[in-house]
């Protein structure tokens, strides 16, 4: 885990190419127009779960001046999320990493290009306008970690299938639809839903759904909260449990995946059946 710090960090920090000009390397006033230049080499960007505002739908375009699809995003008066923006950014719109095409900062807003793919994987297709979506910018060297390490590269989809007040707290229950990411889902840990990094507290294998909960702040915070059942949320499942799974299975060979179900079971009930 230690080295994998290292490396995400450092990976972050570096310049792309020693001889290449650096696209943040110039404060932005006003609207800018990307000029990324095709297959330029760039840092990979990670995020933390943690939400840092939430913004608007102003604008969907299926077919801009590029040819493909795009999102406009216009935030609050009083956000601060683009202070610091430079063309090219990567900012994640609910869970999902997309780069920074165009902005401007009075009023804040800023556009993002939409690949064919991501609208087929991730739920951004269903956005309208006036929608309301998560926002979370790329993590710096110096960012405290106050969730977990999330890719912004969604996973799956998952249904809402139920939500149930507890106090003044909501308990949410979700289907995904890709049945395979369960079994990266586990009692207390981490899963990010719309790019907020949640605590599962109850998965059933055999049903096919998980739960998590929010707490009240966390309801004013994020848009998980204001959605319905039948609703979808974007799915990221901690990317440790896939380096973990992969290594494993490297190291056990050929023995199948039972050996390896039957480990990540015992040191599952083992590691965490006692923990609240």
């Amino acid at each position: 885990l230690k080295a994998f710090n290292d490396l995400s960090f450092h990976s972050l920090t570096q310049p792309t190419h020693p001889h290449e000009p650096d696209l943040r390397s110039s404060k932005a006033s006003g609207i800018q127009i990307s000029n990324r230049r095709a297959g330029k080499t760039q840092n990979a960007a990670m995020f933390t779960g943690i939400v840092e505002d939430i913004g608007v739908v102003s604008e969907l375009n299926s077919t801009d001046e590029t040819g493909g699809t795009s999102l406009t995003i216009t935030l609050p008066e009083s956000s601060t999320l683009l202070s610091d923006c430079h063309l090219g950014d990567s900012i994640a719109i609910n869970g999902v990493c997309l780069t920074v095409t165009q902005f401007e900062t009075s009023p804040p807003s800023f556009k993002v290009g939409v690949a064919p793919e991501t609208l087929r994987i991730t739920n951004l297709g269903s956005l309208a306008q006036d929608s309301r979506v998560n926002l979370e910018r790329a993590v710096r060297a110096d960012t405290r970690m106050g969730g977990h390490f999330v890719q912004g590269h969604v996973d799956t989809t998952a249904a809402i299938l139920a939500v149930t007040p507890d106090g003044n707290a909501l308990t949410f229950r979700f289907a995904p639809r890709d049945k395979a990411v369960l079994r990266y889902i586990v009692y207390k840990g981490y899963v990010a839903l719309d790019g907020t990094s949640l605590t599962v507290t109850q998965v059933n294998d055999d049903e096919g759904w998980w739960e998590v909960m929010l707490i009240s702040y966390t309801q004013e915070k994020v848009v998980v909260a204001g959605k319905k059942p039948g609703e979808t949320v974007n799915v990221e499942v901690d990317m440790m449990a896939k380096y973990a799974e992969k290594s494993l299975a490297g190291y056990l060979g050929g023995a199948g995946s039972a050996p390896l179900e039957r480990m990540v079971e015992r040191i599952v009930a083992e590691g965490l059946g006692g923990k609240s």
